[in-house]
């Protein structure tokens, strides 16, 4: 192993990164500082600031990032609708790239000379991480001891703890791991590898059970403003305190529950459970504000790129020259996207309840089925008979070979 100094781990006190931050001390004689990212874990960090220095680490940097990482990542996700595979809004994968970038930060401080991160060679995160250590520093070294080590299985992982005298947070009690943050929080492994397996009531953590959800709808109004939400309700709020007030008000209606089979970027599906309350309500609300003021073709083209701005995210290209291009464009898109969106929360379920805005491009004089003066009836025979002509054509290109 070549000499390193001073290693910037990506710490959070579990099991994996526990084990590392005393691995690296063991196997690379080296200065660890362990970064914990403050994305609303809500957890106290204290502690784990006191169990990365009784691990080894020589420095704990903790930083509350709750507000960047929603106005700078989950927000520019949201204005794109980003959604993975039909149903997974990016929670773990769109924290990932803020706290590598952390990372670099604290490199830059402290004169470190590598990074390091807790991310298996099987999953995605070795990736998001990775990418990003790169493009924000070239020549960084990473070390990814999942990657190096001989412990082959999270059981290894248990037991070299325990050999250490370090807590580990796994038990028969919690057969799975979870991650969290303001967005979401996710849980796989353990128990969740059988997919078949409904996963056990008593896992969640943010989102009651919508057969226990209240028995009568709620109404909750949403503001937006160039497609970024502002209030709740009508009082105004900073990104993170609106989004962990919605987390709570769709978790307590048993909204954003999401079981999915998603197909990693290295190759391999993988089973997942997701909770995202208050990143479903505002999802929905947003698409319900464009409904009203995005011209038709801009919506479609931007729809037409959504699965690609989610890939770029899932896949961990957040700095990256195509998504700075395509989140160039989604905010260009977002111009007129100002209003209201009203929801009913109601047992797990959405409804869009009502929208309005100051420009809309809804026009009650042209859409009505009453009496008006705007739109002749007649003008669609034309419109028809020409878009229809290629179909005319071919219909009596085939019926000549016929």
């Amino acid at each position: 192993m070549k000499k390193v100094k001073k290693v910037v781990l990506a710490y959070s006190g579990g099991l994996d990164t526990s084990v590392i931050l005393a691995w690296l001390v063991e196997n690379y004689d080296c200065e660890v500082i362990a970064f914990v990212a403050d994305l609303g874990q809500g957890e106290e960090l204290g502690p784990v600031r006191v169990k990365a220095k009784r691990t080894g680490a020589s420095k704990v940097y903790v930083e509350n990032v709750q507000d960047e990482f929603v106005s700078d990542f989950v927000f520019p996700a949201l204005m794109a609708n980003a959604v993975y595979e039909g149903s997974y809004l990016l929670g773990t994968s769109i924290a990932r790239p803020l706290i590598a970038k952390k990372q670099i930060e604290v490199v830059r401080r402290e004169k470190a000379d590598a990074v390091s991160h807790g991310a298996t060679g099987k999953g995605n995160d070795q990736v998001r991480f990775e990418l990003t250590y790169y493009a924000l520093m070239p020549g960084i070294r990473v070390i990814a001891p999942w990657r190096e080590w001989d412990l082959t299985s999270r059981t290894d992982l248990v037991n070299y703890a325990k050999k250490r005298g370090i807590p580990t947070p796994v038990t028969a009690a919690k057969p799975y791991s979870s991650d969290r943050n303001l967005l979401h929080i996710s849980f796989e492994g353990g128990i969740l590898e059988d997919p078949w397996m409904e996963p056990p009531e008593s896992m969640f953590v943010l989102t009651r059970s919508p057969a226990k959800a209240p028995n009568r709808p709620e109404y909750v109004e949403v503001d937006f403003s160039r497609g970024i939400p502002v209030a709740v309700n009508g009082r105004k709020m900073g990104p993170a305190k609106l989004l962990a007030h919605l987390n709570a008000l769709g978790g307590k209606h048993g909204i954003g529950r999401v079981d999915l089979v998603e197909n990693r970027y290295v190759g391999m599906k993988s089973h997942g459970v997701y909770e995202t309350p208050g990143g479903t309500i505002l999802h929905a609300a947003h698409r319900a504000v464009e409904s009203l003021t995005l011209d038709r073709e801009v919506m479609h083209l931007r729809d037409s790129l959504m699965p690609r701005f989610a890939e770029l995210i899932y896949n961990g290209y957040w700095y990256s020259p195509e998504m700075d291009l395509l989140k160039g464009m989604v905010v260009a898109t977002q111009e007129n996207v100002t209003g209201t969106a009203r929801l009913k929360l109601y047992k797990g379920g959405i409804t869009v309840a009502g929208r309005k805005s100051p420009v809309s491009l809804y026009r009650t004089d042209f859409a009505t089925f009453e009496k008006e003066a705007v739109f002749n009836q007649a003008d669609a025979t034309g419109f028809i008979k020409i878009n229809a002509l290629r179909l005319k054509i071919r219909s009596m290109l085939k019926n000549r070979k016929g």
